[in-house]
Order: C-alpha cells, then structure tokens, then sequence
C-alpha cells in the first residue's frame, strides 16, 4: 500500500494511493498510522479505498511522513570511493567504513515534498543532489538484532539529501559534521510504500534489488542497484538501535548510491570541471523500482551576510 500526505484546497490530508488518484484518510497523519502499526494502518488504508478520490496531479505533495528523526547512512562502498577522492580526503575508502555502518543524523525540520523547490543553501557554492532510498521504522526497538529489525519496517520511500559540498568540505576538515553543509533540504516522496509490496524484489541475500536512476535537466547522469548496499536496511536498523532505541516514524537513509549517484562522486572520478554544480533552474529527478519518482526544481537561495571569522586566542587565565 501506499501512503501519502498531500496538500488540496488549502487541507492537508493523510492518504492512501490507488490507480484512480489519492483516498483521503481524515483525522489522523501518517506518522500515527506508522506508530498505530502496520495492520493497522492497511486496514484503515483498505477501508479509505472506498471513498472518492482526488487525482494526483490535483494536490501538492508534501513529505510522506512528519519524521521525528532522520538517520543518514553511507552504505554504498562505491560512492564512499569517488567522493573522498573528490573532496581530498582518502586515496581510497578507509579500513573503518567496513566495520560497521556510519550514520549522521539530519534535520527533520527541512523536509522537501517531491516536487517542491529546493533553494540553494546560504553561501553554497557547489550545490549537489544524492540519490537514496530511505526506510521508516514501524515499531519502537532497542538494542535489536538484525534478525528482530526485519519485523520493525514499516514501509520505504525516495530520497534525496541534497548536499552543499563546498560548506560540507570545510566541516569535515575540521573532524566534525556535516552540518550545515547537510542541512538545508531532505526530499522524501512521492509516497511512502509499506514493506509488504517490496518483498518481491528481495535477493537471495536479503537486500532489495531496485533500480535507482537520477537525471539532471533531462539527461541521466546515474544509475545503480539498491542491492548494491555493503549492509541491507535490516543491518542499518540494529546498528541504530544499538545501545539505544528507534521509535515508528524514524527515517534511515540509505546513503548515497554508486554510479553516479551524486555529483561529488563523479567530480572524484573525472575531475571537478567534468560536471557542474547545481544551479537555479536545474530540475533533478529521481526514479526508484516500486518506489515512483520525485522531482524538484533548485532555486535561488537567501543572501545572507558573511560568516564571523573565530577571534584570535586569548591568554588571559583569570578574571582581571
């Protein structure tokens, strides 16, 4: 099943998608129906197909979900290999990336629907798009085995973490972030996609084989498998819930996928000249198997004053 959150005649609604447009679900969000429980929440979804619906391209779109938390994962190895020779990092994919999953958490509060504008970030000079899968988490969890994370997904949707490279750069110099070279914008659409309807695509080893493909203005600069993850979202789970607990509505992101799944990576691979930046008017749109497409449109960004340069270091070891 799939569910939406969309905006008509000036509602927001939670809904569930059908060939025949979008059946509204009023009184409720999506994120209560992710924490009520996936029976739950196909059984509503059932029982909403049978009202009227609105055609989608009479509503607007907004994020699937109202995430309470957003993970970001790396786990495509051949991304991690063009961008850290991109940003002059590594000559090659460090020895601790294969030892467990590495996560940052991103702002929640900058969620994109999937076919809003994204505006360039504040000083952002190199803007670029990654193309991912993200999963919600169904049920709360602690400390779970991968085995036991299986049964706390809900669903999965698209997603783009858009990426201001140049502000990214400088953060991790300094051994922290990314921060706000991160933060600006997250895309999640077009819906979200319970679990149930995915299982066909899963290999033999437990990963989803989808096909990921992102275009730029038209003309396709990547493409990859999901299935080429080094750990499937099972893993991912456990390893955020190690130590610690996920709650239903937790959004975990895949990372980046290989092949040209962001620009950075392909600037490591063929130079930094090879490909431009994302600029005002660009129109990045990203399809994945099962999943649909999102599509959003960059525009410009605030003009904002410059930031404030660190004070030289005082000596001074007492009050005066």
């Amino acid at each position: 099943m799939r569910f939406a959150t969309y905006a008509h005649d000036g509602v927001v609604t939670a809904g569930v998608v059908t060939a025949a447009g979008v059946h509204a679900l009023p009184g409720t969000t999506v994120l209560d129906l992710v924490r009520a429980g996936l029976p739950t929440a196909l059984a509503a979804g059932e029982q909403a197909t049978d009202g009227p619906a609105v055609p989608l391209d009479a509503v607007r779109l907004l994020p699937p979900l109202a995430a309470p938390t957003v993970r970001d994962f790396v786990a495509f190895e051949e991304h991690v290999e063009g961008v850290v020779a991109g940003m002059g990092m590594a000559a090659a994919v460090v020895p601790e990336w294969y030892q467990a999953p590495t996560f940052y958490f991103t702002n929640p509060y900058a969620l994109h629907g999937a076919h809003d504008d994204v505006a360039v970030p504040p000083g952002c000079q190199q803007f670029d798009f990654e193309l991912e899968v993200a999963v919600v988490v169904g049920r709360d969890g602690a400390s779970l085995t991968p085995e036991a994370a299986r049964d706390h997904v809900f669903g999965y949707t698209v997603l783009n973490d858009w990426s201001a490279r140049d502000l990214q750069r400088r953060e991790m110099r300094v051994g922290l972030g990314p921060a706000k070279g991160k933060d600006s914008a997250t895309t999640l659409g077009p819906f979200l996609v319970t679990a149930d309807e995915l299982e066909p695509h899963r290999d033999e080893e437990g990963f989803l084989a989808l096909d990921m493909r992102v275009s730029v203005n038209g003309a396709l600069v990547g493409a990859d498998l999901l299935s080429n993850m080094g750990w499937p979202f099972e893993e991912l789970i456990a390893y955020a819930s190690r130590g610690t607990e996920v709650r239903a509505g937790d959004v975990l992101g895949s990372g980046t996928c290989g092949n040209g799944g962001c620009l950075a990576e392909l600037w490591g691979r063929r130079g930094a000249g090879s490909l431009p930046s994302l600029q005002p008017g660009d129109v990045v749109e990203m399809t994945v198997e099962a999943l649909g497409t999102i599509r959003n449109t960059v525009v410009p960004g605030l003009e904002l004053p410059p930031v404030a340069p660190a004070r030289p270091r005082p000596r001074i070891r007492a009050r005066p």
